[in-house]
């Protein structure tokens, strides 16, 4: 009864002034929640509806299959098309087998060892350290020692940048890994090599295969490294020793020049690789989504 009579009993005055305090504060935050997602959703369709309105303008035939052009010349992408792609893959050929090393090593490994919180510290270093700031490293030891720019330096500058992200992913996926699932594999008497990568890794391979696909998305649009190391070629050039084209400096020169031409392929140049991000974006989404509901 006294229980009872305890919760049908009336709020106090105190106890009422507290929840109308709550409700309208709740109310205030939620409001102004909702206008700063408003205010930065209208300049991100701004952005995007003038991304798309230039850019689809730029598409045609050409663009793929013409190299960059002279001032005042009909031309295309193609050589900047290839170039980044070659120059992005081996980013990610060199960035893949290093962060994911790295990441089982600080998962299963190093756990709370000196090497294993050094390398956490250099590693969060890396994820906020300007793009910029990479680019002019790889130039001073890299390029000003060869005296001339190459699409290798610019891999090792993108990789650079995409390293720290699969490090974090694959680290991140194997702590989600329960410690009975290794448990049950050491017991059956699998070596730690093998429980790692016939156990664990198979486990979160759809997480480390996001980090990897966000590392590309984050490293497709980078400018600034490139500019300090792979420069730009107007011609089609497959050789990885010398300066190459690619759409992040094609961008940058294209859009501050002042031909017309120029400035519409460099809208066209950036919805290709918008466009590049939101697959890759939707993939690796998609890919975790699949991986977390197994």
């Amino acid at each position: 009864m006294i229980t009872t009579a305890a919760a049908t009993a009336t709020p106090t005055p105190a106890s009422a002034a507290l929840y109308r305090r709550r409700l309208r504060t709740n109310r205030i935050n939620l409001v102004l929640s909702m206008a700063a997602m408003a205010f930065g959703m209208i300049f991100l369709l701004w952005i995007l509806v003038i991304l798309f309105g230039k850019g689809f303008a730029a598409l045609s035939p050409t663009l793929f299959t013409q190299t960059t052009p002279p001032p005042g010349s009909e031309g295309g992408l193609a050589n900047a098309i290839f170039g980044s792609i070659v120059i992005v893959a081996a980013a990610t050929f060199i960035s893949t087998p290093i962060g994911i090393m790295a990441g089982i090593y600080l998962a299963e490994f190093g756990k709370d060892g000196w090497i294993a919180r050094v390398t956490r510290f250099i590693n969060d270093i890396l994820l906020s350290a300007p793009s910029i700031v990479i680019g002019l490293f790889v130039y001073t030891v890299y390029v000003a020692p060869v005296q001339h720019f190459s699409g290798w330096a610019g891999s090792i500058a993108l990789a650079l940048i995409a390293v720290p992200v699969v490090v974090r992913t694959t680290e991140n996926m194997l702590h989600l890994v329960p410690a009975s699932l290794r448990e049950a594999a050491v017991a059956l008497g699998a070596p730690m090599w093998k429980v790692i990568l016939m156990v664990t890794l198979r486990a979160v391979r759809g997480g480390v295969v996001t980090g990897i696909l966000l590392a590309v998305a984050r490293i497709s649009g980078e400018t600034a490294p490139l500019l300090f190391t792979a420069l730009n070629n107007q011609f089609w050039s497959g050789d990885m020793n010398a300066p190459m084209a690619n759409l992040p400096v094609v961008i940058f020169q294209f859009a501050m020049s002042p031909y017309e031409d120029w400035k519409t392929l460099a809208w066209g140049a950036a919805l290709l690789i918008t466009l590049t991000v939101l697959v890759l974006n939707i993939l690796a989404r998609t890919l975790f989504h699949q991986s977390a509901t197994r």
